[in-house]
């Protein structure tokens, strides 16, 4: 019998080479618009280095156009420290009041389980990483029908993962980044129910 070869280990790729978004592109935009409006670089080079901006394809292609201009100041929220949950035994929950909302959310549902619920918070960030522990009793995490949520990063486990999201995700709005395991009793993602949409309109109305 012949021996095989080992197999390789796959390429780490340097994080220039990662593939940009449409939101990292976008951010870039308003980046240079910012820089013209401030008078550091004029319309001519705005124009050149929006082409340039919108045809990235990498992030180090992305970085090249504004290589020269100061970056912009964090956001309150991207200072904010990660927010941990435990359910415990008896769970937790946040929201769906408002509540300000951190680039990471940790939550391990323990016993009594997790809710997260996003529906009427204000966030600017464009991304926000939850990471989620089904556990014993789940995690059930709510976005708005304007968001979206990435979810390869999560192992589904033995409870596994229901993503009952859509796509549909509106330009400025942030997207979920799940990850951790669905343990035992698995992670829910997903957009209002009935019940919840008419809450949420009664809210409105009284805003």
């Amino acid at each position: 019998m012949t021996a095989q070869p080992p197999e390789s280990s796959p390429r780490r790729v340097p994080s220039g080479e990662l593939r940009a978004s449409h939101d990292d592109r976008e951010a870039v935009v308003e980046q240079l618009r910012d820089a013209a409006a401030e008078g550091r670089i004029d319309l001519d080079e705005l124009d050149s280095r929006l082409e340039q901006a919108l045809t990235s394809k990498t992030y180090g292609e992305l970085a090249l156009v504004t290589a020269d201009l100061p970056k912009p100041p964090p956001s309150a929220a991207e200072n904010l420290p990660p927010l941990v949950l435990k359910g415990g035994m008896y769970g937790a929950s946040r929201g769906p009041g408002r509540w300000e909302v951190p680039g990471h959310v940790i939550a391990h549902a323990g016993v009594g389980g997790v809710s997260l619920d996003f529906t009427r918070v204000e966030c600017r960030l464009a991304e926000v990483v939850v990471e989620a522990y089904g556990e014993t009793s789940g995690v059930t995490i709510v976005i708005p029908d304007s968001w979206a949520a990435d979810t390869t990063g999560l192992a589904p486990g033995f409870g596994g993962l229901k993503d009952r999201t859509t796509p549909d995700r509106l330009p400025g709005t942030p997207l979920i980044r799940l990850t951790g395991s669905g343990g035992m009793a698995g992670v829910v993602i997903r957009h209002p129910g009935k019940r919840e949409r008419r809450k949420l309109a009664g809210n409105s109305s009284r805003d």
